[in-house]
């Protein structure tokens, strides 16, 4: 840890008011305003959320108020529809004389009224011939422009009202040039204002609204309250009461909406039916053409798509929200400020009354109130600056005074631990006002004598410990990587003639032979490495009488060594000249007793091969006399059978004793490749059955189910095999039986092939015995032939072939010898040479 540069004691204090006085003040009053400022946000947050609510209820409220007043007054323009057409309907159901109402005819055949008599005007279209049209129905409607002028007046909101015939007769008040107006064959069934209130459109026969039209009247924008008047089943025209949009936006620009809004109409299509001038930047709609100044209208004609909400994307929130929702309110970015549209349904025609407020204007007093209360919070930070300038400069003039208050007894303390520090134990005491620092002075006293008691002991300490070191070992010695020498002590300097000043590397391994230089500076290098490591390393040096003697050097890196940049290394040195002598001695009787038993191998290979060739002779004579003797019926058959016996068992341990040696001297070379138990079983089982039969006994094999192989050497395996197979034999009982199996580990990934007989049975105690070589168990004299190696053999070419053998057995029930090894891998079919190397 890198340490802070001293400070004076005044500079300190001044820092330590900082840090107790003056930064903690700053950062509470900072706290302090945190929290006011937070509190104010969280005011001003609480009180916008209840006024956004307030806003939300009040501006939901007024427009569903507002939407009850469209309401009624729709309602009250239906039922005034409904009148006018039970009135039209009365009229032409009456049974009174026919009568001609006298109208101007067209030359193309028009009926018409050609001047405006202060009744209604009226209009037949030539798509009905002049000898089909219904004149008597012409002069009954006449009797009803009183009660059509009279809806008129009595509602300024009334641009026209009328009756239109299925055959295309126009009834319409108050009059105008119909002639000049109208198309001459208008079909007047092709109009909404006509068809939505027939029976397809409207089977209740109720009053029904359209949708904004351009009036073929020449009224400008229009919308209709339509209702059909009926003959029994039979639609004979439709009544109609024409209101203009302009006429609606004067009447709901009469109602209130806080906060400086508007309202505007929307349609159950999503059309916006309604919307003052003003408003049409914010939701981005051309404004429609006033001029009256047209005719000729020829078939229904709307408003552009332009005024469908759905057509622009940023109304398609607004869109949705109205097809879901009878009534509510929603958030929207209009015109590039943030607006509230609340809307509420209008139930006879299912459109949506809309009011939208500027959410600015709604949140403005808030917003005031927020600026006043952070002005106030500016000016507590203004006062707050000052104050603390005031309260800097006091602590600076306090900290001076104290400053030279402690100042003088820490100065004299530090005198007297500084003379402690130079080896004088008594220093002189340095008096002060001050309790703790007078106190400190006379620790320092009661230190400088405990420090002089505590050297005394250091030294009889050190003295005792190095009688110690120099009587266990040769001596101590430390190594200084910065100035790479190494400095020496106890015996080992004296013995060696080294010198007592710093002795540099090169010097030191000048006195050592060539072949240790090298493993003493990996020692120094792996000592500095790593400083929980205890490095040791073995070399020879020159001693005063000029023999080389073997020492063990020991060391490690010191972990504390404060006073060095780079931590020296030390150690100690211990004479192993002596065990050096004896580790030599043990070498060499090694040597010798490895050169015996290699002596007695080539005795035994070679002795064996000596004893093969004439064995070979004998029986070779022997067989071609007992070939003979076959022919001619010779009584010397059983001696000549003794000797082939005796002669194939002599052969035998000769072959053993060869593979014996073999093994002994190298590792023989395998082929390890995986190999079919079940063929090598049945292969076993049927070399060994002829003899199994001429002693008497059962011969069984115990398969494994399924497919097994195993990885190992064919030949070996056979051989091991047969060998248990014979041992089978000659160790069994009369009528015995002998069982060849194979089971699978799985987990182990193993196979065990073994040879159950039921002989004598072996006793626990000497099975370990079993599978040393020249071991019998005591049947070295009886009658039962063999050598002792056969099941040593067996051992070594299993663990050859990485695999494992063993014996299970109790005496009197006979014995069970396995040997397991490795499954192989059904894909993998390569050969593997185990040599010597491996």
């Amino acid at each position: 840890m890198e340490l802070k540069p001293a400070l004076p004691l005044r500079s300190w204090l001044w820092k330590a008011f900082i840090r107790t006085s003056l930064i903690p003040l700053i950062v509470v009053e900072l706290a302090l305003l945190t929290v006011y400022f937070l509190t104010n946000q969280s005011i001003r947050d609480a009180q916008s959320n209840y006024l956004h609510q307030s806003a939300t209820r009040e501006l939901q409220a007024s427009v569903m108020q507002n939407a009850e007043i469209v309401e009624g007054q729709l309602e009250h323009l239906s039922s005034m529809t409904r009148l006018f057409a039970k009135s039209v309907e009365s009229e032409l159901a009456e049974s009174l004389p026919a009568q001609s109402a006298q109208l101007a005819i067209s030359p193309d055949g028009v009926r018409y009224s050609a001047s405006d008599s202060g009744g209604a005007a009226s209009f037949y279209s030539n798509i009905t011939p002049l000898d089909r049209q219904d004149l008597d129905k012409v002069y009954r409607l006449g009797s009803l422009d009183f009660m059509m002028k009279t809806l008129k007046d009595e509602n300024p909101s009334i641009a026209s009202v009328y009756f239109n015939s299925a055959d295309s007769y126009n009834h319409i008040y108050p009059w105008f040039d119909t002639l000049a107006q109208y198309p001459h064959d208008m079909d007047i069934t092709s109009f909404n204002f006509y068809y939505l209130a027939d029976a397809a459109h409207n089977p209740t026969r109720k009053p029904v609204w359209t949708d904004v039209y351009l009036d073929p009247a020449g009224h400008g924008w229009m919308m209709t309250v339509a209702a059909p008047v009926y003959r029994g089943d039979t639609l004979e025209g439709v009544v109609g009461i024409d209101v203009t949009v302009n006429t609606i936006l004067a009447q709901i620009a009469k109602l209130h909406v806080p906060w400086a809004g508007y309202l505007m109409l929307v349609s159950n299509k999503l059309d916006i039916m309604a919307l003052p001038p003003s408003a049409e930047s914010d939701f981005g709609v051309p404004r429609l053409q006033s001029e009256t100044a047209y005719s000729d209208v020829q078939h229904d004609y709307f408003q552009p798509a332009d005024f469908n909400l759905a057509a622009h994307q940023p109304l398609k929130p607004l869109a949705a929200a109205l097809s879901k929702e009878e009534n509510g309110l929603l958030p929207l970015q209009l015109g590039g400020h943030h607006q509230l549209v609340g809307w509420s349904n209008i139930s006879p025609t299912d459109w949506r009354l809309l009011a939208v407020v500027d959410e600015s204007v709604v949140m403005q007093e808030t917003q005031r109130l927020a600026v006043h209360y952070r002005d106030i919070g500016y000016l507590m930070i203004a006062g707050l600056v000052v104050f603390y300038l005031v309260f800097f400069g006091f602590l600076w003039f306090r900290s001076r005074v104290l400053s030279e208050q402690l100042s003088q007894p820490i100065i004299g303390v530090s005198n007297m631990l500084r003379e402690i520090g130079q080896g004088q134990w008594s220093p002189q005491a340095s008096p002060s006002p001050i309790k703790e620092l007078a106190a400190m002075s006379d620790h320092a006293l009661a230190m400088g004598s405990q420090l002089a008691l505590a050297e005394a002991n250091r030294s009889a300490v050190q003295q005792r410990l190095e009688l110690v070191i120099d009587s266990v070992t040769e001596g101590l010695w430390e190594y200084a990587p910065a100035t790479d020498c190494f400095t020496f002590k106890g015996a080992l300097r004296e013995r060696f003639g080294l010198p007592g000043e710093p002795l540099s590397q090169p010097q030191l391994l000048e006195r050592m032979p060539p072949q240790d230089r090298e493993a003493f500076r990996l020692f120094l290098k792996a000592a500095q490495h790593n400083q929980a490591y205890v490095a040791e390393v073995e070399f020879r040096l020159d001693d005063l009488q000029g023999e080389r003697v073997w020492l063990l050097c020991r060391g490690r890196t010191l972990a504390h060594a404060e006073d060095s940049a780079v931590p020296p290394v030390v150690g100690t040195c211990v004479n192993i000249d002596q065990l050096k002598q004896v580790e030599q001695s043990l070498r060499e009787k090694t040597h010798e007793a490895l050169a015996a038993s290699q002596a007695k191998s080539r005795f035994i290979s070679g002795m064996s091969h000596e004893l093969k060739t004439p064995l070979n002779a004998i029986l070779g004579f022997a067989q071609l006399s007992r070939m003979k003797s076959s022919a001619s019926h010779g009584q010397h058959d059983s001696d000549i059978d003794e000797i082939i016996h005796a002669g194939e068992h002599l052969r035998q341990l000769v072959d053993d004793l060869l593979e014996w040696s073999s093994l002994q001297a190298e590792v023989p070379s395998l082929s390890l490749k995986p190999v079919d138990v079940a063929s090598l079983l049945h292969e076993c089982l049927n070399m060994i059955r002829p003899q199994a039969i001429a002693h008497g006994l059962e011969v069984e094999l115990r398969g494994h189910d399924g497919e097994c192989q195993v990885l190992g050497d064919r030949r070996r395996i056979k051989q091991v095999l047969f060998n248990l197979l014979s041992n089978a034999i000659k160790y069994n009982r009369a009528d015995g039986r002998i069982v060849l199996g194979v089971a699978v580990d799985e987990p182990r990934r193993i196979a065990r092939l073994s040879v159950t007989d039921s002989g004598i049975g072996i006793a626990q105690e000497l099975q370990e015995q079993l599978f040393r070589p020249f071991q019998r168990l005591g049947k070295e004299n009886s009658a039962i032939k063999g050598t002792g190696i056969g099941l040593a053999l067996c051992r070594e070419l299993a663990e050859l072939m990485g695999g494992e053998m063993g014996v299970a057995s109790q005496p009197e029930e006979g014995s069970c010898f396995w040997i397991d090894l490795p499954l192989a891998q059904k894909h993998n079919l390569m050969e593997f040479d185990k040599s010597p190397a491996s």
